[in-house]
């Protein structure tokens, strides 16, 4: 969207044409991007337009209010359904929290970009094999493949949600980097949202406890739940409607955190070393390494997705190349330690999906670090790594696929 913008500052049309596409993603670009092209008078005008409609206009429409609640609702009572039908709870929440949020997320982005009634139905088709799948896997506690699929799922419902985000222009690169956006944004709000929750029920607590009445059980059972449920959904609809509320905090917390990861990442490493930690021999450790790889990696591809919207710096841009960097050399003590086990102890589901993730991340960790070596020589734009990142999306959702749906045959359910 930053590019459009720029080639298109001359022309009204197209400028007109951009933000009709996609109001919340023009707002929130244009808005950090203001300072940079205050000189031109079209800008000035764009800049008093979109502060104006944004003062003035409600939250939202009655409709997207309307649907807001309901879906928020749902979700509560989509999570309470052990407790009203006496499902066990371990076997519910294992194999069905992607199924609290993602669909009616889905279900809300597909009612805001009017998708054709076949697109929807490629949608809900896929959303319920998972859910038909998933809950008819045998129930061994001890089946590796069940944990996997469990693990996945979630990813692959992310997926589906990715595709009902980028609407009919599912193939656009700008597309799916908003979406990857979205999701840092959904992660601060919610995260706002949450917080502003747990201080509301500290203070009701405490109130009801002066009165004699201990509430707690009754409260998160209930109250609570439902509340965590509906928090992502709420959060959607605010940073959907109220673009510049978040688009201006998530680039600064990358800022913030990606020098933070850097030295916590280096110090790490070193106390590894220090302590003589295995990664090749210790299962629990490279499952923790496994975790922090993925961790810095998301940080990483959210970093890249607010250069959209925020202009870089080049020491941020060395910033980014050194993390993707060192990230690489986790992973590939990582990768290694996997092929360690696997030519020791043989060969096991959860051996064999870690080995594909780690490839996976491994090669669009160094397309990424390639592209943005190239930024800093001068021969590409922050573009071209935003197209790399928003390429290789699709392919995590097929190894999700994979894992999830093709894992337990391939092993026989162990």
């Amino acid at each position: 969207m930053r590019q459009q913008i720029l080639s298109h500052l001359d022309n009204p049309r197209q400028l007109e044409q951009l933000y009709r596409a996609d109001k919340p993603a023009f707002t929130r670009t244009f808005n950090t991007l203001y300072s940079e092209i205050k000189d031109s008078t079209l800008a000035t005008y764009w800049n008093e337009r979109l502060n104006f409609t944004t003062g003035e206009r409600p939250a939202g429409n009655r409709n997207e209010l309307i649907f807001i609640g309901i879906a928020s609702l749902l979700a509560g009572l989509i999570a309470k359904l052990p407790a009203l039908f006496g499902i066990d709870e371990t076997f519910f929440y294992s194999r069905n929290v992607g199924f609290v949020v993602f669909p009616l997320l889905t279900a809300y982005f597909a009612w805001q970009h009017k998708l054709p009634s076949g697109r929807i139905a490629v949608l809900a088709g896929a959303t319920l094999l998972g859910l038909v799948f998933i809950n008819f896997l045998p129930n061994n506690e001890k089946s590796d493949t069940l944990v996997l699929s469990c693990i996945h799922l979630p990813l692959w419902l992310w997926a589906i949600l990715g595709a009902a985000f980028t609407g009919n222009d599912n193939r656009s690169n700008g597309k799916r980097i908003g979406f990857l956006t979205y999701n840092g944004d959904l992660l601060v709000m919610t995260g706002l949202l949450l917080i502003a929750g747990i201080a509301l029920s500290g203070i009701t607590l405490g109130l009801f406890s002066l009165i004699g009445l201990a509430i707690e059980t009754l409260y998160f059972r209930n109250i609570g739940m439902v509340g965590l449920a509906a928090a992502p959904i709420v959060g959607t609809y605010l940073v959907r409607s109220n673009p510049q509320l978040v688009g201006k905090i998530a680039p600064v917390i990358a800022r913030i955190f990606c020098p933070l990861v850097l030295v916590m990442l280096v110090t790490y490493l070193a106390a590894t070393l220090y302590a003589g930690k295995d990664p090749y021999r210790d299962r629990e450790f490279l499952l923790v390494f496994n975790i922090l790889l993925i961790g810095v990696m998301a940080l990483i591809f959210f970093a890249i997705a607010g250069t959209s919207t925020a202009a870089k710096s080049r020491a941020e841009l060395w910033l980014l190349l050194l993390l993707s960097a060192l990230t690489i050399a986790v992973n590939g003590i990582a990768l290694s330690a996997v092929l360690f086990r696997i030519s020791t102890w043989g060969i096991t589901p959860n051996r064999v999906a870690v080995l594909g993730g780690n490839v996976l991340i491994l090669i669009n960790l160094l397309l990424v670090t390639i592209q943005l070596f190239r930024v800093l020589k001068g021969t590409s734009s922050i573009s071209g790594v935003e197209n790399i990142v928003a390429v290789y999306l699709p392919v995590y959702a097929l190894w999700a696929a994979v894992v999830t749906f093709l894992f337990p045959l391939l092993f026989g359910f162990q």
